[in-house]
């Protein structure tokens, strides 16, 4: 066991992306998310298969523009060579034929970028959550393996919702996503809920980590656009 290892109860994430800046803006976001802590960078496919026999973390932040390596093809090489560590792809490839190839080697989440905080936090606190059912699942019959597969494939449940975060607060934001006419921001949506925009927002965020609704951009005369939010129907 490394002493990457020996916190008990932390998740050890290794960040992998040519650009150092990026990797180093990625790292600062992951060390803001309990209890995910950063063991190491590497900007290359060749140094990502390094580290990883040297760090053995539990999750990959993968980049697939590497320099030496196409991302994807990092992934067997990592089980050929008996790492089983989860990997969550980070980047800017749209393509079809490379999302499904991420899903065929088995990635747990697929990030665009560019993106912020928010969207990384909501992606980890959904795999920490995940890996922690997979973790302390007992398989008595066919209802726990469906279980454990539907939580792989579906996206949290509101009686999931990560740390912090409460039902009734995420149902009142729903209601006004849904009763909305048109889209909202998080100002909206503080006025409509009554809960602080800082609230609002991570409650929106949450809800578009998940899938059920979408963001788009409004751009004003100056400053940093709006993100406006929709419920997907």
């Amino acid at each position: 066991m490394t002493a990457a290892s020996d916190k008990a109860g932390t998740i050890d994430v290794l960040v992998v992306d040519d650009d150092f800046m990026v990797a180093r803006v990625h790292r600062a976001f992951v060390e803001r998310v309990e209890p995910f802590r950063v063991v190491g960078a590497a900007h290359s496919g060749g140094q990502a298969i390094e580290a990883v026999d040297a760090l053995r973390p539990d999750l990959i932040l993968l980049d697939l523009y590497l320099p030496d390596l196409f991302g994807l093809d990092v992934i067997p090489r990592l089980r050929t060579a008996g790492h089983d560590c989860d990997v969550m792809v980070i980047s800017a490839a749209t393509e079809a034929d490379t999302v499904r190839g991420a899903v065929r080697r088995g990635v747990v989440d697929y990030l665009l970028k560019p993106f912020g905080f928010e969207d990384l936090r909501l992606r980890l606190e959904r795999y920490a959550a995940q890996r922690g059912r997979l973790l302390t699942t007992v398989v008595r019959g066919q209802a726990d393996v469906d279980r454990v597969l539907a939580g792989a494939f579906a996206p949290a449940p509101a009686s999931g919702l990560p740390k912090g975060m409460s039902v009734e607060t995420a149902e009142l934001v729903e209601r006004a996503l849904r009763e909305a006419d048109g889209t909202l921001s998080a100002t909206e949506c503080a006025a409509v809920t009554g809960v602080s925009r800082v609230s609002a927002r991570r409650y929106l965020e949450y809800f578009h980590g998940t899938g059920s609704a979408e963001v788009s951009l409004r751009y004003g005369a100056a400053g940093r656009p709006e993100r406006r939010y929709g419920w997907r129907a």
